[in-house]
């Protein structure tokens, strides 16, 4: 029988602690540590790259310094997202060997997005599995995930947005380069929707079928203290592409 999943529910106080406590949880389950379901949210618009792109492709720059909103760099692959209130952000570390389909990049987000799908469904339909790694309801994006894969473990990143203001997204994101095709060429406000579920029901869904374990939080600060001191939260690393 597999072992429980570890529970931790936090957000810390800034953008790069927070993308610096995925990769600790990552790096800790590598060492031996446990696999980990984290749920936090952001409170105001925050833009997040993926690992791969490109700020003058994605981010409208000068929009985002003029209202201040910050700018970070995951470490997981995908496309930029803006962050903020109403967007549940979820943190999934697990073993290859928990499932075999983990151990295929399609296949995991088939086997993880699959169970999200079967917990929402019986309170909005119909929600389908778009892309390589979207969750849809009625045709509208209102999950994306991304995936860093390391020796023994993956880190799974994704967002549910259930109460998130739209109207911001055209003044700090660009439209994508790379567009799935059931886009359609769809500015951010037509192609993506909240599910009707309160948070409060949101997080049960995502935790309700998992065993879960001690609190993380405090054997995770000093990690997260120095991953942002030598890589999220160094211009360097937001800025190198």
């Amino acid at each position: 029988m597999s072992s429980a999943i570890c529970l931790l529910e936090q957000t810390l106080p800034s953008l790069a602690e927070n993308l610096a406590l995925d990769e600790a949880l990552l790096d800790e389950a590598e060492a031996g540590g446990p696999e980990v379901l984290r749920l936090w949210e952001w409170p105001a618009p925050a833009v997040v790259l993926g690992a791969g792109c490109r700020r003058a492709d994605d981010i409208h720059l000068d929009a985002c310094e003029a209202d201040g909103v910050p700018v970070g760099r995951r470490s997981s692959g995908g496309g930029t997202v803006l962050l903020g209130a109403g967007c549940l952000l979820y943190s999934l570390i697990l073993r290859f060997d928990r499932d075999p389909a983990l151990n295929d990049l399609h296949a995991s987000y088939r086997f993880i997005l699959g169970n999200i799908q079967r917990a929402l469904e019986p309170f909005i339909s119909p929600i389908t599995l778009e892309g390589h790694s979207d969750l849809a309801y009625a045709g509208r994006k209102f999950s994306g995930n991304a995936q860093q894969r390391k020796r023994s473990h993956l880190l799974h990143h994704g967002s549910l947005l259930y109460a998130f203001d739209f109207t911001p997204m055209h003044r700090y994101l660009k439209m994508p380069q790379r567009q799935p095709t059931y886009r359609r060429e769809r500015e951010h406000t037509d192609f993506l929707t909240n599910v009707p579920i309160p948070i409060t029901s949101l997080r049960k869904l995502l935790c309700e079928n998992l065993t879960f374990g001690k609190n993380l939080r405090d054997e995770m600060n000093r990690s997260v203290a120095k991953l942002v001191e030598d890589k999220f939260g160094r211009r360097e690393w937001i800025q190198r592409r």
